[in-house]
């Protein structure tokens, strides 16, 4: 019975499939990690009744990070591709995903860096200010460093959802298992493909909130 679900399947083309989701997903997570962490930063230590408070600087990114994350991901794969392709050469594919992801991610984990740095006691920082340090030792020694736990598990959560994304984007092309799924299991009616991307991507889910638990409690100690 397992020998006839199994038939016609094409293991090098899943295999694939599977190197190019993870691909996807590392890219994106990596950048937008490296841009939602300095934005984040600027959001705790622009708003009220902070080190750098500047209503207009908070109220202007705040308002940009918010209208990215209204905008669906499904419509942001198309409005952003005649961007992709002055970036990348092309829409379609891994490459022509990778933008659309990021921009898709990094409003999201931002917040979750923001929120993360708003439950920090602000005697700590009140403290190192007295002491002399400035804004940038008191970011890069104190604040960074209490949350490191807190963006450990942002970063989990972040990449969670950028699977669920890297999926969605085989509806246009965009390469990995959504685009197996899309091909093989809607438009040819293949079902055993259809349950094998959707196993290796429960697979995937599991595993990255695994790992993503146990380097929290590593830095936790």
């Amino acid at each position: 019975m397992l020998d006839s679900f199994l038939i016609n399947v094409d293991w090098a083309e899943i295999s694939q499939a599977v190197v190019d989701t993870l691909y996807m997903l590392g890219v994106s997570v990596l950048f937008s990690s490296i841009i939602g962490i300095p934005i984040g930063v600027i959001l705790y230590l622009t708003n009220k009744g902070m080190i750098l408070q500047n209503k207009i600087i908070y109220t202007l990114v705040s308002f940009i990070i918010n209208i990215l994350r209204s905008v669906p991901f499904i419509i942001l794969l198309i409005i952003m591709m005649p961007l992709t392709i002055s970036l990348v050469g092309t829409s379609l594919g891994v490459k022509g995903v990778i933008p659309p992801l990021i921009v898709g991610a990094f409003p999201f984990f931002t917040r979750l860096v923001e929120n993360s740095l708003k439950e920090l006691d602000v005697g700590v920082i009140n403290m190192a200010e007295s002491c002399g340090a400035t804004t940038w030792q008191i970011v890069w020694y104190i604040l960074l460093p209490e949350i490191l736990p807190s963006i450990i598990a942002s970063i989990t959560v972040t990449a969670i959802a950028l699977v669920s994304y890297t999926a969605m984007a085989g509806t246009v092309g965009g390469g990995g298992l959504g685009d197996l799924a899309i091909r093989y299991g809607y438009q040819r009616f293949q079902i055993n493909v259809m349950v094998i991307t959707v196993v290796l991507l429960i697979v995937m889910v599991q595993l990255i909130q695994f790992l993503g638990d146990v380097f929290v409690k590593m830095f936790r100690k």
